[in-house]
């Protein structure tokens, strides 16, 4: 998750907030994310 969120600060510096690898970077890092947050989650209802 750290990677892809240094990736996005990265593209972000080079291309600004607008461009298309931006905005895909930015779905990633949000899907990684959801993907935790589920896992938290699932984890905290089975204990």
């Amino acid at each position: 998750m750290e990677s892809a969120r240094q990736r996005l600060h990265d593209l972000y510096e080079l291309y600004g907030f607008g461009h298309a690898c931006v905005l895909e970077q930015s779905m990633i890092l949000d899907e990684l994310i959801n993907q935790y947050n589920r896992m938290y989650q699932t984890k905290k209802l089975h204990q």
